[in-house]
């Protein structure tokens, strides 16, 4: 059997470690050292000598008392302490480039755009990302010693063991390009790479509208269409890591044609290259050249999505991702579909109660539970969020696929 593979990220603490600080984080009140020892099954005294090394290094901090109910003293409440590490984490699209820096719980410290990749080479890409993460620890005045590693988000496919994106779609120069050992080499940080989607989905489950659901699925809409699913609190990825690539389900069949040759694939209905295509043959905006970049589609959209006379453009749109959110509910029997991405904001409102109206009377669950659409709370930067809480996730979860660790199989990084 192949030998499962890790990360290059250190972990900041060992497995018990890991299991009270994975407890606390999905306590934002506060858990008292009694509830912790009951949660995890740690006995009293490995709590106090656990929680006593957290606090030493300021990765969990005391915040207020419990007052007893009856006899008994007061218990003391400990959360994350969220200045006790940090994450950067980029997100590379073709129409942006967004790197963020978070704190230990996931919030957004600061973050820059940069160049998008369409833009540049990947050599350049590497050079304004390394630029904008250093630019934002020292302008943060965060201790770059407090940096537990950097995320990338980027589109696949990619061979998650080599951390190499293969031949992108809609990134067509860059063919095989080793963007984890690049970004390490020039950064110097541990480096975790994702596909966009199922980091977007990962920073929902931990900041935005699905936090406290257990089974998801996440839709992006950015200069293409990508999927992540959240199936028992844990991210779905497949064999290898490339699972949620839903561009061709068929949705319509009289939809636009796709580069696969067939009509109907969900992907070009919903991206902003074809929809600013018919809304131009609908005399709606000025036809773009042929070989107009990423930027300019994206500023031309920007101005469709303003126009009145365009709504039924994104009517249809959102139909056919309806259809498709659908499909992949029945698939999967989520409780939720949330969507979001660089280009959510813009379509929202002519989006959500499409989707809603579709989840709640057409998917095959909905005699059991509703499924609910959810917009994201966690705007276009949901890539950047996502790629930094890779690197928390990584580094003091508990989760099996967390527990080796290592650029290959035979080397395991040592444990603190």
């Amino acid at each position: 059997m192949e030998g499962r593979r890790g990360t290059n990220l250190p972990r900041i603490a060992d497995f018990n470690q890991a299991v009270i600080l994975d407890a606390v984080r999905h306590a934002p009140d506060g858990l008292s050292r009694v509830e912790l020892a009951e949660l995890t099954g740690l006995s009293a005294q490995a709590v106090s000598n656990i929680t006593r090394r957290l606090l030493d290094r300021d990765l969990i901090t005391e915040a207020g008392t419990l007052l007893p109910v009856g006899r008994g003293k007061p218990r003391t409440l400990l959360r994350l302490h969220p200045t006790g590490g940090f994450a950067i984490g980029v997100h590379v699209d073709p129409t942006v480039t967004t790197v963020a820096l978070l704190d230990l719980v996931g919030d957004v410290v600061a973050s820059v755009r940069t160049h998008p990749a369409s833009a540049m080479s990947p050599a350049e890409l590497v050079t304004a990302v390394t630029d904008a993460a250093t630019g934002l620890v020292r302008s943060t005045s965060v201790d770059a010693g407090r940096v537990l590693g950097m995320g990338i988000a980027a589109p696949g496919p990619f061979d998650p063991g080599t951390g190499v994106v293969l031949e992108p779609p809609l990134l067509p120069d860059w063919t095989r390009v080793g963007l984890r050992q690049l970004l390490h080499e020039a950064t110097g940080y541990p480096v975790v790479l994702h596909k966009d989607a199922a980091a977007a989905a990962l920073a929902e489950l931990w900041r935005g509208s699905a936090t406290g659901l257990a089974d998801f699925a996440f839709l992006y809409l950015g200069t293409g269409l990508g999927a992540g699913f959240v199936i028992g609190g844990e991210l779905l990825g497949g064999s290898t890591n490339n699972a949620g690539e839903i561009g061709h389900l068929m949705v319509d069949a009289n939809g636009p044609r796709c580069s696969c040759g067939q009509r109907g694939c969900v992907g070009p209905a919903c991206m902003p290259r074809h929809l600013v295509a018919e809304a131009a043959g609908a005399g709606l905006l000025p036809r773009p050249a042929r070989d107009a970049g990423d930027r300019e589609i994206d500023e031309l959209f920007t101005v469709m999505c303003r126009l009145p006379a365009a709504r039924p453009v994104l009517e249809r749109s959102a139909t056919r991702l309806a259809r498709a959110a659908a499909t992949v509910s029945n698939l999967l029997d989520v409780r939720a579909v949330v969507f979001g991405g660089p280009i959510w904001d813009r379509v929202s409102d002519v989006f959500l109660p499409i989707l809603r109206d579709t989840l709640l009377t057409t998917t095959e669950a909905r005699q059991v539970h509703p499924v609910a659409a959810l917009g994201s709370s966690l705007g276009p930067d949901v890539g950047a969020i996502g790629a930094g809480c890779l690197v928390l996730e990584h580094s003091f979860s508990t989760r099996p696929s967390t527990l080796l660790l290592g650029p290959r199989d035979d080397q395991v990084a040592a444990v603190p």
